[in-house]
């Protein structure tokens, strides 16, 4: 393999060194979390031999957001203990071409889990509405395949992205100037940037309006409940689901808010990506943990689990 640069010594700062120790612990926990997911899942599969469309899209994107937090972990560890190895073709490109299929997969099952829960709960009577409900099951193999298809194309430009920009920039002998080499605004990177912008945009609208449409349906069949004089447990169903679709709302916004930043801090090449970079990974790890605790069958999962750890260190 050719180098595109001189070998160089490592110049990781404090700050640097403080932010690896965090992504690599956000890293560990979000590989724990997903493989948490990914393994009942596939039990469930080997037991029923069946899935329903909700698995699919969790087991999408269990894989999608294991496979993240692998790149992520094994990407921060070598960076710190070998710098020098990213100066070396191909490996910065694929490096970033992978990280972008995962991050655009995980965008995009967030998004077909969003829709496919606001098709399942939501109650219009509209016929096109009526129709999505009807034939969710049938499209969400698609909408799965149609995710991972635009992700890899969106991985291959950012690897055309990274291998122009890369060979050009002769300063980056830092870890925060390797983390903005994939963003920096020439006429090479511009049309990555575009579509990078795009997709985060696009992925958040649709999260946004399925949310939007799921609380009026709750809120407008809560008020019916509360007319007809429905007991109270019903109510107080439909009003903790309400909370649960804001909470995940206001988890994408900050999500959207970051990974917009990521772009705008990246083409200044200010060092306050890595922060923004160390709350986007909080992310994925903490969506899927309420996603945990959202599911009947993984939260009791979890809880026997946990239960049988705690067994285990006490009876020693």
């Amino acid at each position: 393999m050719e180098a595109c640069y001189p070998q160089v010594k490592s110049n990781v700062t404090s700050y640097s060194t403080m932010t690896v120790v965090i992504i690599s612990l956000q890293a560990f926990a979000g590989l724990w979390i997903n493989a948490f997911i990914v393994s009942v899942l596939c039990v469930a599969l080997v037991k029923k031999k069946t899935f329903n469309s909700n698995e699919k899209i969790l087991l999408f994107l269990g894989c999608s957001r294991f496979g993240y937090f692998c790149v992520l972990f094994m990407g921060t560890f070598v960076l710190t203990i070998y710098p020098w190895i990213y100066y070396i073709h191909p490996i910065p490109q694929l490096d970033n071409a992978i990280q972008s299929f995962f991050t655009f997969s995980n965008l995009w099952a967030s998004s077909s889990l969003s829709v496919f829960y606001c098709i399942k709960i939501a109650n219009f009577q509209h016929s096109f509405f009526t129709f999505l409900k009807a034939k969710i099951d049938r499209i969400v193999p698609w909408l799965l395949m149609a995710s991972a298809l635009l992700s890899l194309i969106i991985s291959i430009f950012a690897y055309k992205t990274v291998d122009e920009v890369h060979c050009k920039n002769t300063n980056a002998t830092s870890l925060e100037n390797f983390w903005g080499l994939s963003v920096k605004l020439d006429r090479h990177s511009l049309p990555m940037f575009f579509i990078s912008g795009f997709g985060f945009a696009t992925a958040f609208l649709v999260v946004l309006f399925s949310a939007l449409l799921l609380l009026f349906s709750l809120w407008r069949h809560k008020r019916r409940m509360q007319a007809n004089s429905v007991r109270n447990v019903s109510v107080d169903a439909h009003i903790k689901a309400m909370k649960s679709v804001l909470s995940f709302l206001f988890l994408y916004t900050i999500n959207f808010i970051c990974l917009t930043l990521s772009l705008l801090y990246g083409i200044k090449e200010n060092h306050e990506i890595l922060l923004i970079l160390a709350f986007l990974n909080t992310f994925p790890a903490v969506h899927s943990l309420l996603l945990i605790f959202s599911n009947p069958k993984l939260e009791r999962t979890l809880l026997r689990t946990l239960l049988w750890v705690k067994c285990k260190v006490c009876g020693r």
